[in-house]
């Protein structure tokens, strides 16, 4: 089939393109600039002109394929709340260009459930947007497959990782070279899952050849991971101490990071395994931040 990718040359969004082109189906990416679109011709895809805030080109690019994936998000926090507003338009955008079809549309959402003293499992509904967490692309997706529309969701965790990582490990691995030190919130034992941007393009793929609408996946291959464990390797990396913060001390450490910080974001891939088929190939999050170039800069 061909698939319209939205964030084709996006961190998540070339590794998809890439699993795509490997297992046969053509792709049709969404790009902004001259240089996103050499670099998916290059890969071997059609290249689409326009921005998730074009909604015509969407439209377009919704129109000429047999499936949709959206990737692309803006990852700026310092607008985070707009960020959020603009995915939702977009997601609804190709929802309408998709309906009355059977052709499927997968959209990417976050690992924010608020689930306590567990870990997450796939039937665990998203949480209701707040100030921290105003994002609502899984529910938007949901609500168009509540209408007819052949959405599901992929769910991210805290870090995905591999090389070309900008995500949260990243920023702690900044944070650590700016202040001297990496830190966790008191013991570190809250728990992030994580997955390598190639295994949870494995996700995306089978997701679309499985189509079921109002699905939910857990692109999940570590279910978790100690805070204070990846504090400690990004502290044997840099050579810089690494200590316990209380809350106080950590918002002054970690300033508008600091609630992500101290936030458990385990969970399982149980269900998303079973439905997929999928196994996890790629390296761990420790394997990567010894291998990634995590630290080469």
């Amino acid at each position: 089939m061909r698939v319209f990718v939205t964030g084709a040359t996006g961190f998540a969004g070339s590794a998809v393109v890439q699993e795509l082109l490997s297992a046969g189906h053509g792709v049709l990416g969404l790009v902004r600039s001259e240089s996103s679109a050499a670099a998916l011709a290059k890969a071997g895809a059609d290249v689409h002109r326009g921005s998730i805030d074009d909604l015509d080109s969407l439209r377009s690019g919704a129109a000429q394929s047999d499936a949709v994936i959206h990737t692309a998000f803006d990852h700026d926090f310092s607008k985070f709340a707009d960020n959020c507003r603009r995915d939702q338009i977009a997601i609804e955008t190709l929802g309408a260009a998709l309906s009355g079809s059977a052709r499927p549309l997968v959209v990417t959402s976050g690992l924010a459930l608020g689930v306590s003293g567990r870990d997450a499992t796939e039937e665990d509904p998203a949480m209701l947007p707040y100030e921290l967490m105003p994002r609502v692309s899984e529910a938007t997706a949901l609500g168009l497959a509540r209408q007819g529309v052949c959405a599901s969701v992929v769910r991210l965790p805290p870090t995905t990782h591999g090389a070309g990582d900008h995500g949260f490990v990243p920023i702690l691995i900044d944070i650590a070279r700016r202040t001297g030190r990496t830190a966790y919130v008191g013991e570190g034992l809250n728990r992030w899952s994580a997955v390598h941007r190639f295994d949870a393009a494995v996700v995306y793929r089978r997701a679309i050849e499985t189509a079921k609408a109002g699905a939910r996946y857990h692109a999940i291959a570590e279910t978790g991971i100690a805070f204070k464990d990846i504090a400690h390797a990004i502290g044997e990396h840099l050579n810089v101490p690494v200590v316990s913060l209380s809350p106080e001390e950590a918002a002054a450490h970690f300033t508008w990071f600091a609630k992500f910080a101290s936030m458990n974001l385990s969970a399982t891939s149980v269900h998303t395994r079973e439905a997929l088929g999928w196994s996890p190939k790629q390296p761990t999050l420790a394997q990567d931040l010894a291998q990634a170039g995590y630290f080469a800069s």
